[in-house]
C-alpha cells in the first residue's frame, strides 16, 4: 500500500477488512484513539477519522491504542517483506531490535546512509522517525511483559530495554492511557511459568498453511537444534544478549510461542525472528490471488492457499545449509550440520530445550571462522566455502541480516569460490526474505519447467511472487 487512499482506507474500515490489519492504522479524532481496521467497535464517521501508515505515526499525533481491538498486536504490513529500498530494510532492522542495541547511528550505518537520511526517509513514508518507531515498538514489548509474566514494573521496564522506571510509566499511559499497574489488572492471559519464561500469541493473516512449513522444516531439523512435532516446532536460538529456546505450536488463524530467554531484552528480538521463520507478515490473499491467474498455478493455489515461505532465525546458519545442501542428501545435510553445532555451537541448558531433546544453539560465524578445514568432513571446496563466508560475516564485510541489500548480499556471495547461482538465490530466498525468486537452477524445478514447457516469460507473470510459485511448484515433484 504504497500511497494511502483514504477513501480506499475507509471502505476497508467498514467492511473491518482484517487483511489490512497492520498495513495502516484509523484515528478517531473525537476519541483519541487508533484501532485497527478490522476492530469489531460501530464504525467511525469517515469526517472524524485520520489514516497512518504506522503505530508509531499515530501515537506520535497523541493518539492512544485501543483497548478493544489492540491494534498495537496486529500482524507486520506485508509491505516491508516485499519491498527492497532503503525504507523497507530500515523497518526490517528496527523490528529486529537493531535501534535499541545500537542507536540510529548504528542503523544508518548499516543501511550506508546518514542519520539524517534515513531519519527523512523513514519518517516521509511512515510519519515517524526510526526512533518513534522503535518507541512504540518498545511499549508493546513493555505492554506484552506485563500481561505475560510476573516480573516486578522495575524489571519489566528494563528488560524492555527503557532507561528508568519514569520514562516506562509515562510511555505506557502515553500509548495505552493506563498505567503499567492497570494494563497489568486488566489482563486475565497471565502464563509466566517462572524467571524468563513467556508465552503469547503471535497474530497471523489467515488463510495460514503451517502444516506445510512442519513438512519443510521436519526433514531439515538438525539434531540438537530443532524438533518438530505433529503442530509444534522448537528450537534454540542464538539472541543479541543471550541464549533462548522456542516452542511455536502452529494453529490455522494464530501460533502460540512459549518462549524461555537467558536475558528478557531479548524478548522483541526473538518474537520478531520467530515472525520471519514462518512468514507470518505475508498477504496470502493477495498471493494466491496473483498465482491464481496462472491455469498451471490455480489448481495448486486451491488445493495448499495460504502457503509460507519458509524463513530463518539467522543468515549464517541458513547459508550453511545452503552450501552444505548443494550435492549431499536432505538428510547427509542433516547429519553435517549437526556435527557443526556440536563442535562449534554453545551447549545450551534450558527447561525448555530439554523437553524437547535441544542442546545446543547452533555455530556463530565467529566460532566457525575458527576452524580448521579438516574439522568439516567434506571436501575442501566445500570446507573452504564455509569458513570464506565465515570470516566475511565475522569481519562485517558479508552481511545476511533481515535489512540486508537483497542484490549485494547476492553479488558478494557469488564472488566466494565454491558458492554459484542456485546457493546465492536459495541463500536470498530464505535467509532475506525475497519473496521473487524463481530457482530456476535448481534441479527439481528444471524439469517441472520443462515438464509444463513454461519459458521466462510466462513466469514473468508470476512476480512478485515467484518464490511462492516455486514452492507450489516443489511440492507437485
Amino acid at each position: 500500500m504504497g500511497v494511502m487512499d483514504p477513501v480506499d482506507c475507509y471502505r476497508a474500515v467498514s467492511a473491518r477488512d482484517a487483511r489490512f490489519d497492520g498495513v495502516f492504522y484509523t484515528a478517531v479524532r473525537t476519541t483519541g484513539i487508533y484501532c485497527r481496521p478490522s476492530c469489531p467497535a460501530m464504525t467511525p464517521r469517515e469526517a472524524n477519522v485520520g489514516f497512518y501508515r504506522s503505530a508509531a505515526a499515530a501515537e506520535r499525533a497523541g493518539f492512544r491504542a485501543c483497548r478493544r481491538c489492540r491494534p498495537d498486536s496486529t500482524p507486520g504490513s506485508p509491505e516491508w517483506n516485499v519491498r527492497a529500498d532503503v525504507v523497507a530494510r530500515a523497518v526490517r532492522l528496527i523490528g529486529d531490535g537493531v535501534v535499541e542495541r545500537e542507536g540510529v547511528s548504528g542503523l544508518a550505518g548499516r543501511l550506508g546512509y546518514s542519520e539524517r537520511q534515513v531519519n527523512r526517509l523513514v519518517t516521509a513514508e511512515l510519519g515517524a522517525g526510526p526512533q518513534a518507531i522503535a518507541r512504540s515498538n518498545r511499549a508493546r514489548t513493555a505492554r506484552l511483559l506485563l500481561e505475560t509474566t510476573a516480573m516486578r514494573a522495575a524489571d519489566v521496564a528494563f528488560a524492555a530495554g527503557y532507561g528508568s522506571v519514569r520514562q516506562f510509566n509515562d510511555s505506557i499511559r502515553e500509548s495505552f492511557g493506563l498505567t503499567p499497574r492497570e494494563l497489568r489488572a486488566r489482563s486475565r492471559r497471565s502464563t509466566h511459568d517462572g524467571a524468563g519464561r513467556i508465552r503469547l500469541e503471535l497474530a497471523v493473516r489467515p488463510p495460514f498453511h503451517g502444516a506445510g512449513l512442519l513438512e519443510w522444516l521436519a526433514p531439515r531439523a538438525i539434531e540438537g537444534v530443532e524438533a518438530v512435532g505433529e503442530r509444534t516446532y522448537a528450537r534454540i536460538l542464538n539472541l543479541p544478549h543471550g541464549v533462548g529456546a522456542v516452542e511455536l505450536e502452529l494453529h490455522g488463524d494464530h501460533v502460540t510461542a512459549d518462549l524461555e530467554l537467558t536475558d528478557l531484552r531479548d524478548l522483541a528480538t526473538a518474537v520478531h525472528r520467530c515472525r520471519r521463520l514462518l512468514d507470518l507478515d505475508a498477504d496470502p490473499v493477495a498471493i494466491d490471488e496473483a498465482l491464481s491467474t496462472d491455469p498451471l498455478l490455480a489448481d495448486l493455489v486451491h488445493e495448499v492457499p495460504g502457503i509460507r515461505l519458509p524463513g530463518q532465525v539467522d543468515g549464517f546458519e541458513m547459508v550453511l545449509r545452503a552450501i552444505v545442501g548443494q550435492q549431499v542428501s536432505v538428510a547427509g545435510a542433516r547429519t553435517i550440520l549437526g556435527r557443526i553445532a556440536r563442535s562449534r555451537g554453545t551447549e545450551v541448558d534450558l527447561a525448555l530445550a530439554r523437553r524437547h531433546g535441544l542442546t545446543h544453539a547452533f555455530a556463530t560465524a565467529e566460532s566457525v571462522a575458527e576452524a580448521a578445514p579438516e574439522e568439516f568432513a567434506m571436501p575442501r571446496g566445500r570446507a573452504a566455502a564455509i569458513l570464506a563466508v565465515a570470516h566475511a560475516i565475522a569481519a562485517g564485510e558479508l552481511d545476511l541480516d533481515p535489512g540486508a541489500d537483497r542484490e549485494r548480499a547476492r553479488e558478494q556471495l557469488l564472488a566466494i569460490r565454491g558458492i554459484g547461482p542456485w546457493t546465492a538465490d536459495y541463500v536470498r530466498m530464505r535467509a532475506l526474505g525475497d519473496p521473487d525468486v524463481l530457482l530456476d537452477t535448481d534441479l527439481v524445478l528444471r524439469r517441472v519447467l520443462a515438464r509444463e514447457g513454461l519459458d521466462r516469460a510466462r513466469t514473468d507473470r508470476w512476480r512478485p511472487w515467484r518464490s511462492y510459485a516455486s514452492l507450489h511448484l516443489w511440492r507437485t515433484a
